[in-house]
């Protein structure tokens, strides 16, 4: 199906843009970067927040939880991503691994939701609450990592009634093999999964 977005009713949720996840000295960038590179996700990124806001669809930054002294401590069931977080002190508040990309750092009037601890940008945070408030019921999806908070954005989206777009270039793994299984063999369960051009295209219909 072929159609435009309603720009009053589209959000564009960009999950995780820190230095660490796309600053060349990012402390996760490093397995990233060839994948990154492959798919061009620094420049679709741009090419989306350039025509949607262009266009007047709300930005919305879904960011993970800054690492802080005192993270996970004394916690009984810490997953694996809590763990990774607090061993190597990812996104930690006050470095400049925790601040946003540059490129990609929120601007007035776009909507910054509180910070997620797990897989997905809605789980204990008031994302949900933003855009039903905004009146968005579509979100174009981008960010890191794909099969990571991306993709639970992506299916939390669905569970709540959301229409989901995946950028599928606008996003990456630390492998291609991961990525393809997220964006072409997941990714469909739960969205329309689209190029950076096709979504900038239906933008501008």
């Amino acid at each position: 199906m072929t159609h435009s977005y309603d720009t009053a009713k589209t959000a564009f949720v960009l999950v995780d843009p820190y230095n660490d996840f796309f600053a060349e000295d990012g402390k996760i960038y490093p397995r990233l970067k060839d994948v990154a590179e492959s798919v061009g996700l620094h420049q679709h990124i741009r090419e989306l927040l350039a025509a949607v806001r262009a266009a007047g669809i709300q930005v919305v930054i879904a960011p993970h939880r800054r690492w802080r002294p005192g993270d996970f401590e004394g916690w009984l069931r810490p997953g694996r991503p809590h763990q990774s977080i607090r061993d190597g002190r990812v996104y930690e508040a006050g470095t400049k691994g925790g601040e946003w990309y540059p490129d990609f750092a929120p601007r007035d009037g776009d909507i910054v939701a509180s910070e997620h601890w797990g897989e997905t940008g809605f789980a204990h945070t008031d994302l949900d609450q933003q855009l039903r408030q905004h009146g968005i019921e579509h979100i174009i999806l981008a960010g890191l990592t794909a099969p990571g908070c991306v993709e639970g954005t992506g299916r939390w989206a669905l569970e709540l009634g959301y229409s989901v777009t995946l950028a599928k270039d606008a996003t990456a793994a630390f492998t291609r093999e991961w990525t393809h299984a997220a964006v072409e063999l997941n990714g469909p369960l739960y969205a329309e999964v689209l190029t950076t051009a096709d979504v900038t295209a239906r933008i501008k219909d």
